[in-house]
C-alpha cells in the first residue's frame, strides 16, 4: 500500500476491512439459534460487547441506541465523552458528528419533495440547480434517482485539505461550494457505483432550492421538530457545540476542534445523539409514521429499502439514501439490511435496520476506527443468525476455462481511490489469482457467472461484465466496500517497448490505468533520463494527488513551469527539497538515490526505518541516502537492473541517473507490492 501512504495522509477512509469472524462459510453446518431481542438481551449484549477485550481499545466514548416494535429497547452510552474530565457520554444529551450518516437524513428530505411531485426521480439534477457547470460528455443525463444510488459516473470530488480549517467565523455556502467544485461525468451514468459526497451534497442543494428555504431550515422543520429530534442540527449552535464530545485520534491523542466546508453539510455535517437518531429509526421503520403525522409515505418508505444498484444479488450496493451492510464470510450482503456508515477526523458512526424485523441500531463513537465492524457481525450472529447463513449456491455450476476466465483479467483501479490496484489473471490450473498491495495474491474460486469466493478472506468478489461478457467493473469488498474498481483499458504498447521487453510489464500496466498515453505508434524511450519534476508529478499523480492550489511556488525555478502544482505539493507535504534554498532544477535528471529519499520520506510515516537497518548494500550510496535505498531494497521495490551478489548485498546503483523504464518500475510496484506484508514479515522475525 506504498502509494497509498501518500494519498492516505489527507483523506479520511471510507471504509475499514471487516475483521475476521465466526459466520459459517458457504457450504458449512447448522446455523446457531438465534436469541429474542428485547430490552433485557440487548442491554446484556451492549454490555458485554463494550466490555470485551476486543472493542475497548478501538473507542474512547461510545452512544448507542436499539430500537424493535416501534420503541426504543435499549439506549446506552459507554466510555467517556471527554476523558480527561472523566465525562460520561449520555445517549440522551452527548453530540456527535453522525459523519455520513447524514446522508441518510438528506435523503430523507429529498424523498419527501418526490412524494409530493415537487421533484421526479428521472428527471435531470440540474433542472433543479441552474448555473452548474460540468462536462458530460454521454448523451444520458445524469438523474436525481442516480444522486440518491450514487451511480452518477461523476469524478471522485472528496473534501480538499483547505476545506478542513478552525476558522468557526468562515461561511461557505452550499451553492458556492458546488458551482466551485462541481465535477466533471467521467463514466456513463448508471453504469457504476461510487460512494459519492458530492452526489449527496447536491441532493441538499436540489432540497434547498426546491423548497425555498435553507437547508439546515428545511431539516428542522421538517425531519427533527416533527421527531421531537431536538438535539439535531446542521447547523449548530453554541449550545450544541458545547455539548459535543471530544474527538480522538487512532492513537489516543486528543484532536482540535475543526469545521469543514461548506459550512452546512447535507453529506455529512450533521450532530445528532443516539437517543435522536433512534426516533428517526422508529419512524422509518413504521412506515414514516411520526405521532399524529408521519415524515414519509409507507409506499416512499418501502420505496427507500429497496436496493438499485447491485454487482450480484449476493452483493446489493445502494437503496434511496442507504447502502448494503459490511460481508459476512459465505453469506455476502444481506439485501434484508440497509446500513449508513459515517467517518470523519476523530469520529465513526453507523446506522443498520432490518425492516422485516422492525429492528434499528445506531452506534457512534469518538474515536475514528473499526469498532462498527467488530459490532455488527456480533450483533447478528446473536440475534439474527439467518441473515449470516452461508448463502445458497449453484452446486451444478461448472466454472470457466482458463481461455474464458481471461474475460476477468487485467489491471483494476478503485473508483474513489485510485491507489488501490488490483490485478487479476487466469493461471494454467483454470484458477483466477487477484494481488494486491495489501494483501497480496491470493485465489478466487468461481462460484456463479461473475461471482468468485476469495480463498483468504471468503469473502465474494463479483464482476460487471459487458454485452461481449468480459469484466468492466469489480466489486472487491475487502479494500473497498463503498464502490466499484475500473478495468483498465487493453493496454496498446509503445512502439519501443515490445511485448517482452524486461520492463514491459511495468510500463503496461501504467499505460492501461492510464497514467501513459494509450497510443501504439508513440515512442516510450525507456532508456531516457527521467527528470526531477517527472518523477515528483508521476509519484504525485499515482498517489491520487493533483497539485498544491498555492499561488506562491517555494522555488524561484519553478514559476511557469507544468509541474509546478505537483512539485510546490510535494514540497508542502515534506517529501522534496530543492537543490538550493532557492531552486529546485525540475528539469535536470533525477539520480536514483534522489528518488528513494523522496519516497522514502513518506513511506517511513508508516514503516520503522529500524526494520531495514539489516539490509546489505554494496556499490556507491552516499550516507544520507542509505536508509531510503535500504527500505526500498527490503520492500522489494527494485527493477531488474538491481543486482544481488554472492554476499546478499544489493547492488541499486545508487548514484545513477533513474532512467524511464526504471521510474515506471519503481511507481508500478509501489502501486501493486504488498508491502505491509512484507513488513509484517520482517517484524515477525525481528520480534523471534
Amino acid at each position: 500500500m506504498t502509494a497509498s501512504v501518500v494519498a492516505f495522509s489527507l483523506v479520511v477512509p471510507a471504509a475499514y476491512a471487516a475483521p475476521a469472524t465466526d459466520t459459517p462459510a458457504a457450504g458449512s453446518g447448522a446455523v446457531p439459534l438465534a436469541k429474542d431481542l428485547n430490552a433485557e438481551t440487548a442491554k446484556a449484549f451492549l454490555d458485554s460487547f463494550f466490555a470485551s477485550e476486543q472493542a475497548k481499545p478501538l473507542y474512547v466514548g461510545a452512544s448507542v441506541v436499539i430500537v424493535k416494535d416501534g420503541k426504543t429497547i435499549a439506549e446506552s452510552g459507554y466510555g467517556f465523552a471527554d476523558l480527561e474530565s472523566k465525562e460520561p457520554v449520555d445517549p440522551a444529551s452527548s453530540l456527535f458528528r453522525i459523519a455520513s450518516v447524514s446522508k441518510s437524513f438528506t435523503a430523507t428530505a429529498l424523498m419527501q419533495l418526490v412524494e409530493q411531485g415537487k421533484v421526479s426521480l428521472k428527471d435531470d439534477f440540474s433542472k433543479y440547480i441552474k448555473g452548474l457547470k460540468f462536462d458530460n460528455p454521454y448523451d444520458a443525463p445524469v438523474t436525481i434517482e442516480q444522486l440518491l444510488t450514487h451511480t452518477t459516473g461523476f469524478e471522485i470530488q472528496d473534501p480538499l485539505p483547505e476545506d478542513i480549517h478552525t476558522d468557526y467565523d468562515r461561511v461557505v455556502k452550499l451553492e458556492d461550494y458546488a458551482l466551485k467544485h462541481m465535477p466533471p461525468v467521467v463514466r456513463e451514468p448508471g453504469s457504476s457505483y461510487m460512494y459519492d459526497n458530492f452526489a449527496s451534497l447536491l441532493q441538499g442543494l436540489v432540497v434547498q432550492n426546491v423548497s425555498g428555504v435553507p437547508f439546515e431550515t428545511y431539516m428542522e422543520e421538517n425531519l427533527f421538530e416533527p421527531l421531537g429530534m431536538t438535539n439535531s442540527t446542521f447547523l449548530p449552535k453554541d449550545e450544541l457545540k458545547e455539548r459535543m464530545v471530544t474527538e480522538y485520534g487512532a492513537d489516543g491523542s486528543v484532536l482540535d476542534h475543526y469545521a469543514i466546508d461548506p459550512t452546512v453539510m447535507p453529506q455529512g455535517g450533521m450532530l445528532s445523539t443516539a437517543q435522536d437518531v433512534g426516533k428517526y429509526m422508529v419512524s422509518f421503520l413504521n412506515e414514516g409514521a411520526a405521532g399524529s403525522g408521519r415524515i414519509l409515505k409507507g409506499a416512499t418508505v418501502a420505496d427507500m429499502q429497496e436496493y438499485r444498484s447491485y454487482a450480484h444479488p449476493l452483493l446489493p450496493d445502494t437503496t434511496y439514501g442507504f447502502e448494503a451492510p459490511i460481508q459476512l464470510p459465505g453469506a455476502g450482503s444481506s439485501s434484508s439490511v440497509i446500513t449508513k456508515a459515517g467517518d470523519l477526523i476523530g469520529t465513526s458512526s453507523l446506522m443498520f435496520m432490518i425492516p422485516e424485523e422492525e429492528t434499528g441500531v445506531f452506534l457512534t463513537y469518538n474515536k475514528l476506527g473499526p469498532l462498527r465492524d467488530l459490532f455488527y457481525p456480533a450483533f447478528i450472529a446473536e440475534f439474527f443468525p439467518d441473515i449470516a447463513k452461508p448463502a445458497e449456491l449453484d452446486p451444478a455450476f461448472e466454472p470457466y476455462t482458463t481461455e474464458e476466465l481471461g474475460a476477468f483479467s487485467g489491471v483494476y483501479s478503485d473508483l474513489r481511490l485510485r491507489v488501490i490496484v488490483s490485478t487479476l489473471g487466469a493461471e494454467e490450473d483454470g484458477s483466477l489469482v487477484i494481488s494486491d498491495s495489501f494483501l497480496g495474491p491470493r485465489s478466487l474460486k468461481q462460484v456463479d457467472d461473475n461471482l468468485f469466493v476469495d480463498g483468504l478472506t471468503g469473502k465474494f468478489t463479483a464482476f460487471r461484465l459487458n454485452d461481449d461478457g468480459n469484466a468492466t467493473y469489480m466489486k472487491e469488498p475487502y479494500l473497498n466496500p463503498l464502490g466499484y474498481a475500473r478495468k483498465g483499458v487493453e493496454p496498446a504498447g509503445f512502439a519501443d517497448v515490445p511485448a517482452d521487453h524486461p520492463y514491459a510489464e511495468a510500463i503496461h500496466a501504467l499505460q492501461s490505468l492510464g497514467y501513459l498515453s494509450n497510443d501504439a505508434k508513440a515512442t516510450f524511450g525507456p532508456e531516457e533520463a527521467a527528470t526531477r519534476s517527472g518523477f515528483v508529478q508521476a509519484l504525485m499523480e499515482i498517489s491520487g494527488l493533483s497539485g498544491s492550489t498555492s499561488e506562491e511556488p517555494a522555488f524561484k525555478d519553478l514559476a511557469g513551469h507544468p509541474s509546478a502544482p505537483f512539485i510546490q505539493q510535494a514540497y508542502e507535504m515534506g517529501l522534496v527539497k530543492g537543490a538550493n534554498t532557492e531552486e529546485f532544477r525540475p528539469d535536470r535528471p533525477i539520480t536514483r538515490q534522489e528518488a528513494a529519499v523522496m519516497i522514502w520520506r513518506a513511506l517511513v510515516l508508516q514503516y520503522p526505518a529500524e526494520l531495514f537497518e539489516s539490509v546489505k548494500l554494496s556499490g556507491d550510496t552516499d550516507e544520507w541516502a542509505e536508509p531510503a535505498v535500504k527500505m526500498l531494497v527490503g520492500l522489494g521495490l527494485i527493477g531488474p537492473e538491481v543486482k544481488q551478489n554472492a554476499d546478499g548485498a544489493f547492488d541499486f546503483l545508487s548514484k545513477a541517473t533513474l532512467k524511464r523504464q526504471e521510474e515506471a518500475f519503481i511507481l508500478h510496484a509501489l502501486l501493486t507490492s504488498p508491502t505491509d506484508a512484507i513488513v509484517a514479515g520482517l517484524m515477525a522475525q525481528q520480534a523471534q
